[in-house]
C-alpha cells in the first residue's frame, strides 16, 4: 500500500457576472494536497504519471449532487429546480465529467405521492450519472418497487454494507464495488450507508439485513480496489456528517467522500481527505476537479447554484410533461388560509417546538379522540417557512409528502416517559425523532445523558400531571408503531384503532380544512369519504354546532424555556392557523 501524505488549503471565490449557461453564482473553494507516495510507478503510468502538470491540460472532473427529489416535477411556475438543472450540469460537458449521486432520489416529493418514483426513470437517465448510492428515501415505496426502477437506469447503484439475509447479496442487489476508468485514472467507488437510517426503513425490517460497520468495509473494500489498481478511492455515503467524519479520521486508504443524508452544503477536511456534501432539492451541485502537478495533488471545488439564470432543458420538459399532468390540476386547489407564517424549517422542527408541528399534531389529536399525539418531526419535508396567506394542496404536500397512515394505541404513562426519552435522545443533532406533540407538556435537559433527560415530574397530559401506572391513548404514525426512528416501545402497546380505522396524515389535514369550509358553508360534505376528519362514531365533532364562527384547530406557538431546559408543547397558547376564526380549539 502506497503511503500517502495530504496537507490542504482553501480559498473561496465568489464569481461576479455570471453568462447565462455559465457557472453562475458559484462559490469555488480550492484545496491545494501535497502528496508523496512510495513505491515505484508501475508500467501503466501512475496516477503520479498520468497527472503530472503540463502532460494533461484536462483535470479529471467530477460533478456531484444529492436528495433531488422535493422539488422534482412540482409544476409550481418556479423557475428553479429539475428543468434548469440539467441544463446546468450539461454546461460542464466540454470537461466530460464524471456525474456521481448521494441518494434519495425516488422520494420523498409531490409527484412521488401519486407516481411511487415513476417520473425519476426518465430524469435519473437524461441527467446521465454515472454511479449512485443507494439513500434510506428510495426504499420508501418498497423493495420490489425499488428494484422495478433500477432495472430502467443505466447506471450501477452502490450498497457496500448492508446485506440482505434472505439473497445473501447486497440490499436492494446494490454493487459492493464500481471501477471506472474516466479519462486517464482508474477510479474506485464504495457506497457506505449508516446503521441509524436502517432503523427508518418503513418498508424494510432491520433484522432481515445484516450491517457492516461502514469503517471495517470501507478499509477492507478500498484496500481491495487499491490492490487492483485504482489510483483514487471515493466513497459515496449516505449518512449524518459525525459518521462521515468517523470514516475520513479511520480510513485513511479512502480518498475523498462525497456524502449524502445531510440537506445542507457542507465542505470539510479531515484527517487530510474532504468530506463534501452538496446541497439538496435540485437547488446546487458540486464540480470536483482533481488534478495532479508532480507530487502535488490539486482538488478544486466549485459550488454552482441552479437558479433562473439556467434555461429550462427542453427534452426535460417534454418527458415530464405526463407526469406533471396528473397532479398539476390538484395542486393548485386552495385548502385554507394561514393568517401567520408556519415554520417547516428542519433547524426548527427537528429541535423545538414550531407551529407547524402543533398544527399537524392538533389535526392528529382531534380526529382520533386521543389523549396524546406524537409525530416524529422527520414526517414534515418541507424545510421552509410556509408564508401567511393563501394555503394549496400543493403546499400541503411539500410538508407532507408521504401517505402515511395514523394508529392509536394504549400506553402507560411509565412507557410514554420512555417515548419522550428517544424522542430527545439524540438532541441537538437534527435528527427525525425528535418529537412534535399535542395534548403534552414536557421539561427536558439536553445536559443530562440520552435516556434520562425528561425530567418526568413535569411532565402533564392535557391538565393534569402525568401518572407511570395511567393508561392513555396515544395517536401516532403506523411507520412509528413499527419500532422505527427508535421507538421501539411502541411496538409493545395494543392497538385500540389500528390503520384501517384511521385516517392517512395528509387527507386529515386536508379534511381538516374540508371541515371548516363545510362549517362555513363553502362547499357540501361529501356523504361518502373514504378518509374523514369527521369520524362522529369515534370522537367528538370538530365543528361545534352551537358556534356561530368556524372552528380551527390551533396551531401553538408558545414555546416556553427553562434553566434546566426545553419546555414541550403549552396545552393552551395562541392560534397560528384559522380560515374565517376568532375561535381556537385547543390541544386535549
Amino acid at each position: 500500500m502506497a503511503a500517502r501524505s495530504l496537507c490542504f488549503s482553501f480559498q473561496e471565490v465568489i464569481s461576479s457576472s455570471p453568462q447565462r449557461g455559465s457557472h453562475s453564482h458559484s462559490t469555488m473553494v480550492t484545496s491545494s494536497a501535497s502528496s508523496t507516495r512510495s513505491g515505484t510507478p508501475n508500467s501503466n503510468n501512475s496516477l503520479a504519471a498520468l497527472f503530472s502538470f503540463g502532460l494533461w491540460p484536462q483535470p479529471y472532473k467530477i460533478l456531484r449532487f444529492k436528495r433531488t427529489s422535493y422539488r422534482i416535477a412540482v409544476p409550481s411556475g418556479r423557475l428553479e429546480g429539475i428543468l434548469q438543472f440539467k441544463t446546468a450540469l450539461q454546461s460542464f460537458n466540454d470537461r466530460q465529467p464524471l456525474i456521481l449521486f448521494s441518494g434519495d432520489i425516488l422520494a420523498p416529493s409531490i409527484m412521488s405521492t401519486f407516481t411511487h418514483g415513476e417520473q425519476m426513470v426518465p430524469v435519473m437517465n437524461q441527467l446521465g450519472i454515472h454511479c449512485a448510492v443507494y439513500g434510506n428515501h428510495d426504499f420508501d415505496f418498497g423493495l420490489e418497487r425499488l428494484m422495478n426502477v433500477v432495472e430502467r437506469t443505466d447506471f450501477p447503484w452502490l450498497m457496500s454494507n448492508v446485506d440482505d439475509n434472505e439473497t445473501e447479496r447486497p440490499l436492494a442487489e446494490g454493487a459492493i464495488t464500481h471501477i471506472i476508468n474516466w479519462q486517464g485514472w482508474k477510479i474506485g467507488l464504495i457506497g457506505l450507508v449508516e446503521e441509524e437510517w436502517l432503523a427508518t426503513l418503513a418498508t424494510i425490517n432491520p433484522d432481515e439485513v445484516t450491517f457492516h460497520d461502514y469503517v471495517d468495509k470501507g478499509r477492507e473494500l478500498a484496500t481491495q480496489l487499491r490492490n487492483e489498481g485504482c489510483e483514487y478511492i471515493i466513497a459515496l455515503t449516505h449518512m449524518r456528517t459525525p459518521n462521515d467524519t468517523r470514516l475520513a479520521e479511520n480510513v485513511d486508504e479512502i480518498d475523498l467522500i462525497l456524502g449524502g443524508h445531510d440537506h445542507e452544503y457542507e465542505l470539510k477536511k479531515v484527517n487530510d481527505k474532504i468530506i463534501l456534501k452538496s446541497g439538496t432539492d435540485f437547488r446546487e451541485f458540486s464540480t470536483v476537479t482533481i488534478s495532479q502537478d508532480g507530487e502535488k495533488y490539486n482538488v478544486d471545488i466549485e459550488k454552482i447554484i441552479v437558479d433562473s439564470k439556467f434555461e429550462p432543458d427542453p427534452d426535460m420538459v417534454e418527458a415530464l410533461k405526463e407526469y406533471e399532468a396528473v397532479v398539476s390540476q390538484k395542486m393548485d386547489e386552495p385548502l385554507g388560509t394561514l393568517h401567520t407564517n408556519l415554520d417547516g424549517r428542519f433547524a426548527s422542527i427537528r429541535t423545538s417546538e414550531t407551529n407547524l408541528g402543533n398544527l399537524v399534531c392538533d389535526v392528529m389529536l382531534a380526529c382520533t379522540n386521543a389523549d396524546i399525539a406524537i409525530l416524529n418531526s422527520g414526517t414534515l419535508r418541507s424545510d421552509r417557512i410556509h408564508d401567511a396567506g393563501e394555503f394549496k394542496v400543493r403546499d400541503l404536500m411539500t410538508i407532507l409528502p408521504m401517505l402515511d397512515p395514523l394508529i392509536v394505541l394504549e400506553i402507560t404513562g411509565q412507557q410514554f416517559l420512555k417515548v419522550l426519552e428517544n424522542g430527545v435522545s439524540q438532541y441537538p443533532k437534527l435528527e427525525g425523532r425528535f418529537p412534535q406533540v399535542s395534548g403534552v407538556q414536557f421539561v427536558f435537559d439536553p445536559k443530562l445523558p440520552s435516556g434520562s433527560r425528561i425530567i418526568k415530574d413535569l411532565v402533564k397530559i392535557g391538565d393534569e400531571y402525568l401518572q407511570e401506572d395511567a393508561k392513555y391513548r396515544l395517536v401516532c404514525k403506523g411507520y412509528m408503531y413499527q419500532g422505527r426512528d427508535g421507538y421501539n416501545v411502541l411496538s409493545e402497546c395494543p392497538v385500540l384503532q389500528d390503520e384501517e380505522q384511521c385516517p392517512m396524515l395528509c387527507n386529515a389535514v386536508q379534511n381538516h380544512f374540508e371541515a371548516i369550509k363545510t362549517r362555513q358553508g363553502k362547499s357540501r360534505r361529501n356523504s361518502t369519504h373514504r378518509q374523514s376528519l369527521v369520524l362522529l362514531s369515534r370522537r367528538h365533532s370538530l365543528i361545534r354546532p352551537d358556534e356561530e364562527e368556524i372552528i380551527s384547530l390551533s396551531s401553538h406557538a408558545s414555546s416556553q424555556h427553562s434553566s434546566r431546559g426545553q419546555l414541550g408543547r403549552s396545552v393552551s397558547t395562541e392560534s397560528a392557523l384559522s380560515v374565517a376564526s376568532n375561535t381556537s380549539h385547543g390541544s386535549r
